[in-house]
């Protein structure tokens, strides 16, 4: 049976699994254990709230929201994460509408993350374009192809801004938000 919990709670081979499972699918990200266990314990602090989704001793989905910030009406959502052989099977959105509702709980009014085109053929249509020329345009006609974007639109999140070349030339950070 699954359940979601705080991951204060995991003991350390669980944390070794949310650091695997971060690696295997951000890898661009966090290419070693050591880069994903780093990014574990640098987020699970007081100050921010980490859920996992466990099955017995198993940690198939792990993500947060960070400290809130403007006066605690905003929250970040980072990172979200779940095991590559559990994914479709609504882990990643349980894991979502739990972290929105520890937000509404806190006070958030809007919930917001970026999420990078940083593969080097690039996986939405804003990849390897200019964006400088007509944003508006290609954002109307915004295509998310094989990027994660198409989860979170299905979660009712919008595009709310684009940081183009942010991980080189062609390679933007799409920014994502929806009002609690």
């Amino acid at each position: 049976m699954m359940k979601i919990i705080n991951m204060s709670e995991l003991d350390e081979a669980q944390l070794h699994q949310a650091a695997e499972i971060l690696t295997d699918t951000l890898n661009i990200g966090y290419p070693t254990f050591k880069d994903a266990m780093e990014e574990v314990r640098e987020h699970l602090v007081p100050d921010n709230t980490l859920l996992a989704v466990v099955e017995g001793a198993a940690v198939m989905g792990w993500g947060g929201i960070l400290a809130p910030e403007y006066d605690g009406n905003v929250f970040e959502l980072h990172p979200l994460v779940v095991r590559e052989d559990r994914q479709g099977e609504g882990i990643g959105g349980a894991l979502v509408e739990a972290l929105e509702g520890a937000a509404r709980e806190q006070g958030g009014l809007t919930i917001w993350l970026g999420a990078d085109d940083e593969s080097e053929a690039g996986e939405t249509s804003l990849a390897g374009v200019d964006l400088y020329d007509d944003l508006p345009a290609k954002l109307a006609e915004f295509d998310p192809g094989t990027h994660q974007s198409g989860f979170y639109f299905k979660l009712g999140y919008k595009i709310i801004g684009v940081l183009p070349d942010a991980n080189g030339r062609g390679r933007p950070d799409i920014f994502f938000g929806k009002r609690l």
